[in-house]
């Protein structure tokens, strides 16, 4: 390299931009994505350093194979390689945590996060917006399942005291001042969402809308099971619901169950001999709160869940190795 003339000044001095993609069974998205950001990051951004930071959860279908040869022919790609599959949750949050740019952006491998938004979001970030959300205005995913995304953000940001980000998938850019809050926070089990939606607004942060594309190849690994994590992870940690309706649902059934049965004995007593209601009543109350009961044991259990984990306190992630760390 030429150092007269300013050379090394200017490039000591450029601002880094660290690309996070986090990746599980993506062997046909692996090397399209990272060439669609490097072709962006060189065309549009070219004043910027940049480092683009593979986080692999444990793939199993040659996705590493790729990425170790995506590392070998540059060594501004990096590459992160769990132990074990570690969730959706807490790789994605490992990886922006590891990273060393000025500014993070996490991007989904299989492109519904569109790469083509990264300049959009360097620009809002030079102007001072520390934090820049990707919000999904729109979904070419299926249309039963957008609808039954709307109505779980509208309920989780109706019943929690921190008012969640709508259609806010984590997609997004987060200076590094807040990237050193995230590495503070010392959480087991980190939803990023609900951190991004806590603090948000100490960072200025603005909102871009996106029409979320289809997945490129692959298949989708989100399935009922995750889904659901997803969904009680977040009621767990950012609302008490769940536990004010066991409360509420309990007194309410007893009050049924007192003014039942002064009924039942008031009859008893005035020997209303035409009263034969049977055994019916007393079998479809008894299924009544008895599923009432069980309804709320799992759902508190789901809070007991969380404490017990966050209590453990087990690594957010164990690495396996990582490539083209200094």
């Amino acid at each position: 390299m030429d150092v007269r003339g300013g050379t090394l000044e200017k490039v000591v001095g450029m601002k880094k931009i660290s690309i996070m993609i986090p990746c599980y069974n993506e062997a046909e998205n692996a090397a399209p994505i990272c060439r669609a950001i490097k072709k962006i990051l060189t065309e549009e951004l070219p004043e910027y350093d940049h480092e683009i930071v593979y986080i692999d959860n444990c793939s199993t279908d040659g996705t590493r194979d790729i990425i170790e040869g995506l590392c070998k022919e540059d060594k501004n790609v990096k590459a992160i390689f769990n132990i074990a599959n570690f969730g959706q949750f807490n790789s994605p949050f490992y990886g922006i945590c590891q990273c060393e740019g000025d500014c993070v952006i996490p991007v989904c491998c299989d492109f519904q996060d569109p790469p083509e938004l990264i300049p959009t979001f360097v620009r809002e970030w030079e102007k001072g917006h520390r934090i820049v959300s990707g919000i999904k205005a729109s979904s070419k995913e299926n249309g039963f399942i957008y609808f039954l995304r709307t109505m779980y953000y509208k309920t989780i940001r109706n019943m929690s005291d921190v008012k969640m980000i709508e259609h806010f998938t984590g997609f997004g850019l987060y200076d590094k001042s807040f990237v050193e809050l995230l590495r503070q926070l010392d959480d087991p089990i980190p939803f990023m969402r609900g951190i991004v939606a806590e603090y948000g607004s100490g960072f200025n942060r603005i909102e871009i809308e996106y029409e979320q594309p289809k997945r490129r190849a692959g298949k989708t690994h989100n399935n009922f099971y995750s889904l659901y994590d997803a969904a009680m992870l977040s009621f767990t940690s950012y609302t008490k619901i769940g536990l004010r309706l066991a409360v509420f649902m309990g007194f309410i059934t007893s009050m049924i169950s007192i003014v039942v049965a002064l009924v039942y004995l008031v009859f008893k007593l005035l020997h209303w001999n035409n009263f034969q209601a049977g055994y019916a009543p007393m079998i479809i109350g008894i299924f009544l709160l008895g599923g009432i009961q069980l309804f709320f044991i799992g759902f508190i259990g789901e809070y007991i869940l969380n404490i017990n984990t966050r209590v453990i306190h087990r690594p957010v992630v164990v690495e396996e190795k990582r490539i083209n760390f200094e």
